[in-house]
């Protein structure tokens, strides 16, 4: 059991962590942007404000939003995050195909050198999907606040919910992809993707207020996911609170914990604003939470008989979730090592 909790609590509080941050530089910057589209020819000051003063005005948002006491009451703001995530999805995708397709574009893949670089190409690029899933193991924690019973488990609502939640996650970001790259090929940008590409390409000939929509929907959702992947972090200091002071956590101490993770997230946002650079190699970290651990655990629990089709079937799914981590991490590396990483230490764009 304490074995468990170690392998575990790294990546569960990482993929958390990680979210939060990756949300604050997401937040801050299309503040920024939402305050050049609004006032774009106005002149609201003399003095903008930088991009770290950016992040600090998003970061405030999402603590004062953090006080919300758990994951039951944080319902409504999730519905919220979830309709701005459908509204800016398909404003994208429809701006992208309204705009047409840009002049040159090519959809030409990039070849490699060698052989050893495409390969290892290949599984950076699982990593990035890995990374761009971070967080979704949160469901547990979801799943854990719901009432359970032998009649009716708590299993039953949320495998509804969890087929309902990925096909409206399909709605929105298929033919977002497929519009993205259809209409900007290569040319797409390699940090910011669509809504950097849209505001690039077509920031003069889309209508301000569509670019403002899509932004400021953005924005609501990054401070609503905020609230979902902070909350294991949340919940995990002060249970341990709980369990050695044997009382609950006051709501004083509630405050200044949830305030300390948020400026927390903030300060290494600022630090580290390269952490998209990186993104293979961290979401390679994370695998095996998904592809490993559930097969791993189905083993411990169920105990099946031994050599049977299902002992054999999860041995093998767990084994080979640690072998693709492993490939994932090496290829994060080596793509690190061959490419080169962009090092601007307290320096975000």
């Amino acid at each position: 059991e304490r074995m468990g909790k170690i392998f575990a609590l790294f990546p569960i509080l990482y993929l958390s962590g990680g979210t939060c941050v990756a949300l604050i530089v997401v937040g801050g910057s299309t503040t920024k942007l939402f305050y050049q589209i609004v006032c774009g020819g106005h002149g609201c000051t003399a003095k903008p404000l930088t991009t770290v003063e950016w992040y600090l005005v998003f970061t405030c948002a999402a603590v004062l939003l953090s006080q919300l006491p758990n994951l039951n009451s944080v319902a409504g703001v999730s519905l919220v995050g979830a309709a701005t995530a459908i509204g800016y999805c398909t404003f994208m995708w429809c701006v992208s195909v309204t705009e047409g397709r840009l002049t040159g574009v090519s959809y030409e893949r990039v070849k490699p050198n060698t052989n050893t670089e495409w390969f290892f190409g290949i599984l950076n690029a699982l990593g990035i999907v890995a990374f761009a899933f971070r967080g979704h193991n949160v469901t547990l924690e979801i799943q854990a606040t719901m009432p359970s019973s032998e009649k009716r488990p708590s299993r039953v609502p949320m495998w509804t919910g969890i087929r309902g939640a990925y096909f409206i996650v399909a709605l929105c970001l298929f033919p977002t992809a497929i519009a993205g790259y259809w209409a900007y090929g290569n040319k797409i940008p390699e940090n910011g993707g669509m809504l950097t590409a849209i505001y690039a390409f077509h920031g003069r000939d889309t209508s301000q207020t569509i670019l403002g929509l899509i932004t400021l929907f953005v924005i609501i959702n990054a401070l609503s996911s905020f609230q979902i992947y902070g909350m294991p972090m949340f919940d995990d200091i002060e249970s341990k609170f709980t369990t050695r002071m044997k009382r609950p956590c006051p709501w004083w101490l509630r405050v200044i914990i949830r305030a300390m993770f948020g400026y927390g997230c903030f300060f290494v946002a600022v630090a580290i604003p390269f952490l998209g650079s990186l993104a293979g190699l961290i979401g390679g970290i994370a695998v095996p939470v998904t592809f490993a651990y559930p097969c791993l655990m189905w083993i411990k629990i169920k105990k099946p008989e031994r050599f049977n089709f299902m002992w054999w079937l999860n041995w093998g799914l767990g084994i080979s979730g640690i072998l693709l981590t492993i490939l994932l991490v090496a290829a994060g590396i080596y793509v690190v090592i061959d490419t080169g990483v962009e090092v601007s230490f307290f320096k975000p764009h």
